[in-house]
This record gives structure tokens, C-alpha cells and sequence, in this order.
């Protein structure tokens, strides 16, 4: 059942190899070492994702940096990862290795974050990465089936299929969720995902046979059944997904001036995992909405760079002023497929009324409570 599910989500993501493992942070740890990051080098990501992205840099060795976020679409930016490597790091003259001015450490791998749903700006970013000899990773946890037109190969390209590998979560609340934890590696490259299949099997090539020393992270059969399952649906899903978020900016064409609503690249055809607004005075709306039986979540209030769990990295506020900014200001309106839009419309006005500050009532009592996912990456 899991070979079945792996050959499977290795053709929808367009990628010649596919590895189940327990989670989405297990996915990207054995994915880093796998490919080669060492203990000690440092993986550059952003800091505006949930912390398992760190946390795999982390537990694979490594020590993750950070560089902001695009103000559009909260994906890395690309002008900021170059004045990164320009400003913040070297090269080795005996090695030719790129290393950081401050720690002397490794640069080995960039982790870019397809984040909300919406495949970073992959061509620039593996020019750099190529220019530097680095790894690139993608984190698709929340991507699953989202595209990027790639200008370098002149087509479409499918998130989990343009990195060295990529990582998934199938956590219940994904676009495609299991009924429990579940991950997956996606890559090209065959040693890469034999290297996987060992990592996630304490290390065994065969039973009691142990090459390197594993974890214990196999995908469980059950949940592998369920997610063949629903992959079958999982096109028709983010195409819903899509017409839902095309109907909130319908809605809420009248209220630019008050909100600022996701945008999406015309390279890229988001899967909206998330649907994130940007609004000056968010407290006051979710406590409203939440009056009003609709439930909306913050993805994430608290950036990486700002977690006490981090507090050893040095950094402080200020150090990436857009992550900062937008963490004060997103809030993750309900989306799923099966979001009705009488349903978008009562979520629309209820917001319309708070935005405008007019006392709505008690909501409409015929509506089901419209729930956000919970989103998480592991």
C-alpha cells in the first residue's frame, strides 16, 4: 500500500521518486541529510513558516539563518537572499565553499517555503543556489499540487519537482490530509531517495542489516490507503479551492482600501491551502468574527527569528521588517472545498461589518460554523 501511494504521489507531483515517512518534519530532515547537509553548516530559510521547518535544519545538524520575506506574496525573497550572500558571507579560498562572516560556518542549502499554498519563485533561486554550490529544499507542506511556470524549461512545473528534493506533510489539515501524521520525500534523484528509505527505517537496507544509523519514521500503511484515497480527488479539491478564493476577492473588491487580500504571481497557480488577509486592525475583527461563529486563525503570530526557541541565533526586532510586519496584520480566513459561498458571503459581510465598524447581531443562525484548518507544517 505504501509503494502504491509513493509511485502514485511521485507521478502527481511530476517527480521520479516518492518516499512515505511518518511527518512533514520528518520529511525535511531526512530530505537535508540525505542530500548531503552536515552537522554544523548552515541552511538559509525564512522566517515567516511554522517551526518545523527550523526544526528539521536543526535536528539534521545544521543551523538554520534566515533571510525576509516578499511583501506580496510572504514567499523568500530573492533580492533579499542575494544581498544575504553578498553582505553575510564569503568564500573559502582553499575550498571555494560559501561560508558565513559571522559564525564561519558551511552555507550548504536553501530551504524556500511554498507557503499558504503559492510555490516560491523557484528559477532565481536555483540560479543562485547553482552560482554557489548550494542544495535547494524544497518545503511543500502546504503545496501540495501547486505550479510554477519555470521560464529557464519553458513550461509548468509542480511543486516537489524543481529541487535536489522536497518535503511534505500529509497532516489532516493539508489540501491533502491523512487521518493521522504522514510526510513525504519527492525527488529525482535515485540515490537521494535510497538514502531516504534507509533514514526512515533505522538505517536498514535490509531487515537487521543497519548502513548508517535511522530513525524509526515509516509511513503507516493505513494512512497510506487513506491518502490514495483521496489523491484521486485532490485535483478537483484545489480547483474548488481556487474558485473559492476567486469569490472572497469578488467580495471584497469594494474593501481594498481596508484590507489587503493574498496575491498571486502570474507565475505561479496557488492551491490556496490558506487564505491570508492583511488588516490594520485585526484583534478587533477576529474577536468579531468569533461573536459571529466563524472561526480564523493566525498562521503565525510570532516569527522564527522572534521564538525564544531561537533566542540563541541573536537576532532581534527588526532584523526582517516585512515577516514582522505582516505577522501583525494576517489573519487566515476559513478555507476548504467544501466552503459554500452562502457561507463566503455571511464570513464577507460579517468582516465588511466589523471593518466598517457596525454592530452586527448574532450571525445567521442557518449557517455551519466555517472553520479556518489548523495549517500546521509537522
Amino acid at each position: 500500500m505504501v509503494e502504491e501511494f509513493e509511485r502514485e504521489f511521485a507521478e502527481f507531483c511530476e517527480a521520479e521518486h516518492c518516499v512515505g515517512v511518518g511527518n512533514g518534519t520528518d520529511a525535511l530532515r531526512f530530505a537535508l541529510i540525505a542530500a548531503g547537509v552536515q552537522p554544523g553548516d548552515t541552511v538559509i530559510t525564512v522566517p515567516n513558516t511554522f517551526i518545523a521547518t527550523t526544526e528539521a535544519i536543526s535536528q539534521a545538524g545544521a543551523r538554520p539563518d534566515f533571510v525576509d520575506v516578499e511583501e506580496r506574496t510572504y514567499n523568500l525573497d530573492v533580492r533579499k537572499l542575494h544581498e544575504y550572500i553578498e553582505t553575510q558571507c564569503c568564500l573559502d579560498r582553499g575550498t571555494g565553499k560559501l561560508l558565513n562572516r559571522k559564525t564561519g560556518s558551511r552555507v550548504t542549502g536553501i530551504v524556500p517555503v511554498h507557503l499558504y499554498g503559492q510555490m516560491a519563485d523557484m528559477d532565481p533561486i536555483l540560479k543562485v543556489a547553482e552560482r554557489h554550490n548550494l542544495l535547494v529544499i524544497e518545503d511543500a507542506c502546504q503545496a501540495h499540487g501547486a505550479a510554477y511556470y519555470s521560464g529557464k524549461e519553458g513550461r509548468w512545473k509542480k511543486a516537489g519537482s524543481m529541487g535536489v528534493a522536497a518535503a511534505f506533510s500529509f497532516y489532516p489539515g493539508k489540501n491533502l490530509g491523512a487521518c493521522g501524521e504522514a510526510g513525504a520525500v519527492t525527488t529525482n534523484h535515485p540515490e537521494l531517495a535510497g538514502k531516504v528509505r534507509m533514514l526512515r527505517d533505522h538505517g536498514q537496507v535490509q531487515k537487521y542489516s543497519h548502513e548508517v544509523e535511522g530513525y524509526n519514521g515509516r509511513l503507516d500503511a493505513i494512512q497510506a490507503g487513506i491518502l490514495r484515497t483521496k489523491l484521486k480527488h485532490l485535483a478537483e479539491w484545489n480547483q474548488k479551492r481556487r474558485r473559492r478564493a476567486s469569490r472572497y476577492g469578488e467580495l471584497l473588491e469594494s474593501q481594498y482600501d481596508r484590507i489587503t487580500l493574498p496575491y498571486e504571481s502570474p507565475l505561479s497557480k496557488a492551491v490556496y491551502h490558506l487564505y491570508v488577509i492583511r488588516v490594520k486592525n485585526r484583534g478587533r475583527l477576529q474577536a468579531h468574527l468569533a461573536k459571529t461563529n466563524i472561526t480564523t486563525q493566525i498562521h503565525y503570530p510570532i516569527p522564527l527569528h522572534l521564538q525564544a526557541a531561537y533566542a540563541t541565533l541573536g537576532h532581534k526586532k527588526g532584523d526582517f521588517p516585512v515577516t514582522e510586519k505582516a505577522a501583525e496584520e494576517i489573519l487566515s480566513l476559513p478555507m476548504y472545498p467544501q466552503l459554500k459561498p452562502q457561507q463566503q458571503e455571511v464570513i464577507v459581510q460579517e468582516l465588511i461589518n466589523s471593518l466598517v465598524g457596525v454592530t452586527a447581531g448574532i450571525g445567521n443562525p442557518n449557517l455551519e460554523p466555517a472553520a479556518a484548518p489548523e495549517g500546521r507544517a509537522d
